[in-house]
């Protein structure tokens, strides 16, 4: 894969590719400009995931452009953050979730992927680079490096050690092992990380410089920094749209959950998705001390401020009650706001059948599901092959819980999908007419259409090389 289609995948999308073209990427006279990406877990859009982000919303997306239709291409954290850095689909990357196993931080990924990923190409383009927080799901375990293993590309590297937590947790400085307990001035990892990004530009900053700032909200386990810790505390998940819905026309894992939900499962969310928001308001707070800090040292003008996700989440839409992991809008959905030099304030910029893209038309969505081979024993009517169960034997994932998906935003705002199970299981939405995606279509529409999405699917299944971006 070419070095401008892995730099593509910083930009996420396309038409934030094109608004900086005239920097780096770009090449020709212009000056390189400096980027920070903030990168958040698990924070969705679809059931107000943005709410807490007051500051951020006025800082970055008040004084530059928002993007409505930004999406991952998988809905799972280690797929997802791969295709981020390397500009590539799972299926090129070859990340299929967030174990070892999976290829998730392997030996094999750090080999074949980390030397053509969005940092090594900028560092090799004079660009200092900075990273603090959460990397890879298995970064840092003994069998792919350990803690001593710093991922190319990265001149500062602050690079936390498994999965997100808030508190007693290990980082990679620079390849240093380093111990965090449960103090909060010393240890908040989101707090952390934006004291380390606020040194980092006092220090060491000499432009071009590409920072990375990876806090671990809104993901579990939720732990809100002390002021914030009774905000929202009358907030509940929204009731709308899909929320307590049987799936009854959908693959058989959104099918098994219980409709409606117990009163336990519906007061468990609620609890979460207020945890959820709480953690975020740290955020925020890191977005207004990073903006103040370039704006103070003359740096805000010459330096674009991305701000997203790796992926969506639900809580209680179609009876699931909290995750990730599912084809559907509210988990593949997630935010995206830029701002920077020659970006106008206030746009948004849509892809739509009334707004097209030149760039693209449609995109892939992969997931592969996770089981277990043996059964959960609290729930032995499920038999083996799920996983992520709760206490009322709801399960969010299973072995055949893999599926394909093309998206498509213009002429139509489809999304067909197909499962890699005994049934070969379709779904399909109009999301014009069925934005909460209650009813699948697959057997109701011209089967002309069904043919030429799949023969579509099979075509981005099979793309590879650079014209393939993710």
């Amino acid at each position: 894969m070419g070095h401008r289609a892995s730099w593509a995948a910083l930009l996420v999308l396309s038409s934030a590719w094109q608004l900086v073209l005239g920097g780096a990427a770009g090449g020709g006279r212009r000056s390189p400009h400096n980027i920070v990406l903030i990168l958040t877990d698990d924070q969705d859009t679809e059931i107000g995931g943005m709410t807490p982000m007051k500051k951020t919303k006025v800082l970055i997306g008040q004084a530059g452009v928002s993007f409505p239709n930004a999406f991952t291409v998988t809905p799972l954290c280690c797929p997802s953050r791969s295709s981020l850095l390397s500009g590539r689909y799972p299926h090129n990357h070859l990340v299929r979730n967030n174990s070892l196993e999976g290829n998730c931080s392997s030996l094999a990924w750090q080999k074949s992927q980390e030397p053509l990923a969005f940092p090594s190409y900028l560092q090799r383009q004079g660009y200092q680079t900075f990273y603090a927080g959460k990397y890879l799901n298995q970064y840092g375990h003994p069998a792919a490096g350990g803690v001593q293993h710093v991922p190319l590309g990265w001149t500062y590297w602050n690079g936390l050690v498994g999965n997100s937590r808030y508190y007693n947790y290990t980082l990679s400085a620079n390849g240093r092992e380093e111990q965090h307990g449960q103090r909060y001035q010393n240890d908040y990892l989101t707090d952390l990380i934006t004291n380390r990004s606020l040194e980092f530009l006092q220090k060491w900053s000499h432009p071009p410089f590409l920072m990375v700032l990876a806090p671990p909200a809104a993901h579990s386990p939720w732990t809100a920094a002390p002021g914030y810790a009774t905000a929202y505390s009358t907030t509940k998940a929204p009731r709308n749209g899909s929320f307590n819905v049987h799936g009854k026309d959908k693959h058989w894992l959104v099918r098994q959950a219980r409709s409606p939900m117990a009163n336990t499962s519906i007061e468990f969310l609620d609890k979460a998705y207020r945890e959820r928001w709480q953690t975020l308001l740290s955020v925020d707070d890191l977005v207004e001390r990073v903006v103040g800090r370039l704006k103070a040292l003359d740096l805000l003008a010459s330096t674009y401020v991305f701000y997203t996700s790796d992926n969506g989440y639900h809580a209680g839409q179609f009876s699931l009650p909290i995750d990730k992991r599912q084809l559907y809008e509210f988990d593949i959905r997630v935010p995206l706001l830029v701002r920077g030099p020659g970006i106008k304030a206030n746009q948004t910029r849509l892809v739509t059948p009334a707004q097209p893209s030149a760039w693209r038309a449609d995109f892939l969505v992969q997931y592969t599901g996770e089981g277990l081979p043996t059964g959960d024993p609290a729930c032995p009517a499920l038999g083996p092959g799920v996983s992520q169960c709760f206490p009322d034997c709801v399960c969010e994932d299973a072995f055949n819980n893999t599926y394909a998906c093309v998206r498509t935003l213009h002429p139509h705002s489809l999304q067909y999908c197909e499962f890699a199970d005994r049934q070969a299981f379709v779904e399909l939405y109009n999301l014009t007419a069925d934005p909460h995606q209650l009813h699948n279509v697959a057997r109701r529409v011209d089967p002309t259409l069904l043919e030429a999405l799949n023969q579509r699917l099979i075509k981005l299944q099979a793309c590879e090389g650079p014209s393939c971006r993710a």
